[in-house]
């Protein structure tokens, strides 16, 4: 503006600003200009290797930011849990796990499991078992969820299905599954093995 003959005060006006800033700034041209700043130091940065750490020590798995605060707040972290958060959230790195489509041959593979039909005060229990190979279903409406009506149940899924399949997939069923450790070794101990050898 001054290279075009524009005096002090019609600068000062046009810009908004007094005429000694005017002044200032077309004596020093490097007086408007701002060096980069030092970065600031966050509360968070002498714990960030600790959480590093923490976080691949517990991979695949995933620690809650509360309890990460707990940890570091006891070796004297004074902030709070939002620039926690924002520090953790790129660490939160989930590869997802290709899917991989299984696909039994015929006769090789059922799946069975209650379920509850109708859910409020007087669910309606039913067993329902699925051909792996052609996912044709047979529903049986039972009255219990024992190892006995099972037992029941599946006779008549064979019948229905005019074969037995090599091998039943059970869920989680109390029925099946007496006694279960996730994290110990082999598999869990099933009472519906057991009676079905009786029988």
């Amino acid at each position: 503006m001054a290279r075009r003959g524009e005096g002090v005060r019609q600068i000062a006006r046009q810009l908004g600003c007094s005429r000694n800033t005017v002044r200032r700034y077309l004596r020093n041209e490097a007086a408007g200009r701002y060096g980069l700043r030092a970065p600031r130091v966050r509360k968070l940065a002498p714990f960030e290797t600790y959480l590093n750490e923490r976080v691949e020590q517990a991979r695949p798995r995933w620690i809650p930011a509360t309890v990460l605060l707990r940890e570091i707040a006891e070796r004297g972290y004074a902030g709070g849990i939002s620039q926690l958060k924002g520090f953790l959230a790129p660490l939160k790195r989930t590869t997802p796990e290709p899917v991989v489509r299984f696909e039994p041959e015929p006769g090789v593979q059922m799946q069975a499991d209650f379920t509850a039909v109708r859910r409020g005060r007087v669910p309606l229990p039913a067993l329902v078992a699925t051909l792996g190979y052609s996912r044709a279903s047979f529903v049986k409406f039972t009255g219990a969820e024992d190892a006995l009506t099972l037992c029941a149940a599946l006779r008549e899924a064979f019948d229905y299905f005019g074969g037995v399949p090599v091998e039943v997939l059970f869920d989680n069923a109390k029925s099946v599954v007496i006694e279960r450790d996730a994290y110990g070794p082999g598999p869990p101990r099933q009472e519906f093995i057991a009676s079905s050898k009786r029988s």
